[in-house]
């Protein structure tokens, strides 16, 4: 895809990987900033579009003498587009990661290949400003740079992480969250407006006891956006159960599967185990606020169906509960893709008669839906460097369990963070329990400093012709 230049175009966008995020950002851009002119290519084969979208995008980009920004995002090797194009090394040149190579969980590191990564640390060196979705991101990057560059049989370079930190920045993605309020239930409804001040973590150890103030970890980031790109984090925090994910690959179109009726009970896989349904059911009872204190929990895992979001643990662990014979509703949403893990149709068997939705719904409205009926929302992922569906979630009213690793300490305090499969099984079963208490609890994460309502202005600042 790609603009029609006129003279009049400041803001030049490029995006080699138009899908997901990186559209919903660049759509965003276009929409709310004067001046802009997008070229994309569409979003398959990922690894050729990192190899060779720059050499596509420095023929195919015309030449414009109104531009003076040029935005793109980290899949692009910004510094072969500039050699190729001198008209336009000479913008404020802005480079975005939603993600970084250095740390992309491969299966093993041998898989890893050095050439993506490269191209990521080039295209820093070449940019005016270097641009993060989260500190997490920004400081696994950073911190990464010496021992990935060790690689390098000889003549390596030096100093690098030290040339290109200078030019960095934390701006968290913009999430454009919608009004919900017509999804939610009674009880989300009558939350929003309730004291909170006696709320804390559930546990499974004494369920009985009343919720009190948010705990917090003073050794834990607070939530809500880091402003100062230079304060260092943890670091590329690894989780001791290694990531089962392949190298990066090639992100395909999801499956939607058949349309079923979302009044009747899931079945379990009467054709293929991978398909979806694409109607949402929801477990909401008519009878109103009193048994939507004791209708079983619902979990919600609305993940990307990949080895990296630990579908493993996860199914495991719901198994284990079923297994101490606690009742529970699932929804399995996200998009698959074609390689998809064998735990999903193994799950779905097992699980059968605790399912209310499975699979990818390719209506907004639908997912959203889903979101608002649910009770807790679980990640389990090996990989995440900002999270939009656990946040997307949160503002749909859903209690939120995490990993204490990745990007999560940065968003969550420390009472949604779980550091062992033993901790979120302790966790979902004391809610499992209590389902009462996730519904009565209001999460502490401010979505809005997330928004774009609340980011708009420092994106206008970005990519503003005033330098960095």
């Amino acid at each position: 895809m790609q603009s029609e230049v006129s003279p009049s175009l400041s803001v030049l966008l490029v995006e080699a990987f138009y899908g997901g995020s990186h559209k919903q950002l660049i759509d965003l851009l276009k929409e709310n900033i004067d001046g802009c002119c997008v070229f994309t290519l569409p979003a398959k084969k990922w690894h050729w579009r990192a190899r060779t979208a720059a050499l596509h995008f420095s023929q195919t980009i015309p030449s414009c003498p109104s531009y003076r920004v040029l935005f793109s995002s980290s899949v692009l090797n910004l510094c072969e587009l500039v050699a190729l194009r001198p008209d336009l090394a000479r913008l404020k040149k802005v480079l975005y990661f939603h993600e970084n190579q250095l740390v992309y969980p491969v299966r093993k590191d041998q898989e890893r290949d050095f050439q993506y990564g490269y191209n990521q640390v080039l295209s820093c060196l070449v940019s005016d400003v270097v641009v993060f979705n989260s500190s997490f991101n920004m400081e696994s990057f950073l911190s990464s740079i010496p021992s990935f560059m060790k690689k390098i049989p000889d003549h390596r370079p030096k100093d690098l992480d030290r040339l290109i930190r200078p030019k960095c920045m934390v701006l968290n993605y913009p999430v454009q969250f919608p009004d919900v309020s017509r999804l939610l239930p009674k009880h989300k409804l009558l939350r929003r407006t309730a004291n909170v001040d006696d709320q804390k973590p559930v546990s499974d150890q004494d369920p009985h006891q009343p919720i009190s103030g948010p705990t917090t970890d003073p050794h834990q980031p607070t939530s809500g956006p880091t402003t100062d790109p230079h304060q260092p984090t943890s670091g590329p925090t690894t989780d001791p159960h290694q990531p089962t994910s392949g190298p990066t690959t090639d992100p395909h179109q999801p499956t939607s599967g058949p349309t079923t009726d979302p009044h009747q009970p899931t079945s379990g896989p009467t054709t293929d185990p991978h398909q979806s349904t694409s109607e949402p059911r929801t477990d909401q009872d008519p009878a109103g606020e009193a048994a939507d204190q004791v209708k079983p929990l619902h979990i919600v895992w609305p993940h990307r169906w990949e080895h990296d979001k630990n579908p493993e643990l996860f199914f495991n662990t719901l198994l284990k509960l079923k297994e101490r014979r606690l009742d529970f509703h699932l929804s399995v949403l996200g998009e698959t893709f074609t390689d998809v893990p064998e735990i999903f149709s193994e799950a779905r068997r097992l699980l059968d008669s605790h399912i209310l939705n499975w699979g990818y719904l390719p209506s907004k409205d639908d997912y959203l839906q889903v979101l608002c009926q649910a009770d807790v929302v679980v990640s389990t992922a090996n990989h995440e460097f900002f999270g939009v569906a656990m946040l997307e979630a949160v503002h749909c009213g859903c209690y939120p369990l995490c990993p204490k690793a990745l990007v999560y300490p940065e968003i969550f305090p420390a009472q949604y963070l779980y550091s062992t499969p033993e901790q979120l099984c302790k966790r979902l079963q004391g809610l499992c329990r209590r389902p009462d208490v996730a519904r009565r609890h209001v999460v502490a994460v401010d979505t809005c400093s997330y928004s774009w309502a609340a980011l708009k202005s420092r994106f206008q600042t970005l990519l503003a012709d005033e330098g960095p």
